[in-house]
């Protein structure tokens, strides 16, 4: 395991990804490490910063000094039609009106922006309250998945392509939706095509999977769904694998880019609200 001390500590969490990362408020806001931080987050995708404790400007002023800190949600307006450098995730919509009922498809495996061109680099996420029972959140590292495919399945994959969609992920909430709420979904933003694998301007590659990926572009549907369904299934293997129990104060930083999350299901009433920041995206899929 890796064992590093500087101004602050690192650790491994798991050999394949995930570190922590201990540091006081003082050091992370100097933006003194930030460098090293985005090199650890590309290494290990994951990184935990236990209850370093920010406050909402504290954390909008740690992910400024790590790049552009980006306000929308996946593109939309959050709160009122404005663009907010602040998203609160909560089921409760009462804290957030408008997307509130969607955030249900935050239960299954997926990753931010896969309907742009250009994703989210990163999110930062920390719990202003927590559910009683629920409300982990898992991660899976894309890159480390596609690197332990066998030769014969990275040449199979080369190439393809799978359609992005926003119905498609709305069929997670609503498998049943009316022909007015589909079309709604339909029209929210448009579908996108999108490589298997992304070939990423470092020479890493990692796969484009989730609940967002409708179909395979030129396969049968059943092929279609056989293969996406494998590959979800490889990439989320426990070794790929790192599962967080929140703690109040903790702040966790994954790389979007090379990876896939999704929050264990919990009750809606109960109240559980995440504070959560971006980096702007800085390389399209490609």
């Amino acid at each position: 395991m890796l064992a590093e001390t500087i101004e602050f500590e690192i650790r491994d969490l798991k050999p394949l990804i995930g570190a922590e990362i201990r540091a006081d408020k003082d050091t992370l806001l100097s933006g003194k490490y930030a460098t090293r931080i985005r090199e650890l987050l590309e290494q290990r995708s994951v990184l935990l910063f236990p209850q370093v404790g920010f406050t909402n400007d504290e954390q909008s002023a740690f992910t400024q000094t790590l790049g552009t800190q980006a306000s929308e949600y996946n593109g939309r307006p959050s709160e009122g039609g404005t663009l907010q450098p602040i998203f609160k995730v909560s089921l409760d919509k009462k804290v957030n009106p408008l997307a509130a009922e969607g955030l249900k498809s935050s239960f299954y495996w997926h990753l931010d922006g896969s309907l742009h061109e250009t994703p989210i680099l990163a999110s930062l996420l920390t719990p202003a309250k927590l559910s009683p029972t629920g409300g982990q959140t898992e991660w899976c590292n894309t890159y480390a998945a596609y690197d332990a495919l066998s030769e014969e399945d990275k040449k199979s994959l080369e190439g393809l392509k799978a359609v992005h969609a926003n119905w498609q992920r709305d069929s997670f909430v609503y498998p049943e939706p009316s022909y007015e709420h589909f079309k709604a979904a339909s029209s929210a933003v448009s579908d996108r095509e999108q490589p298997l694998v992304w070939k990423h301007r470092s020479g890493r590659k990692s796969l484009v999977i989730g609940l967002t990926a409708a179909y395979v572009v030129g396969m049968a549907p059943r092929e279609s769904r056989d293969l996406l369904i494998r590959l979800r299934d490889w990439a989320t293997q426990p070794q790929f694998v790192y599962h967080h129990e929140w703690t109040m104060g903790d702040l966790v930083m994954w790389d979007n880019t090379g990876t896939l999350h999704r929050a264990l299901p919990y009750d809606a009433e109960c109240g559980r609200l995440m504070i959560r920041t971006m980096l702007a995206g800085e390389e399209p899929f490609a």
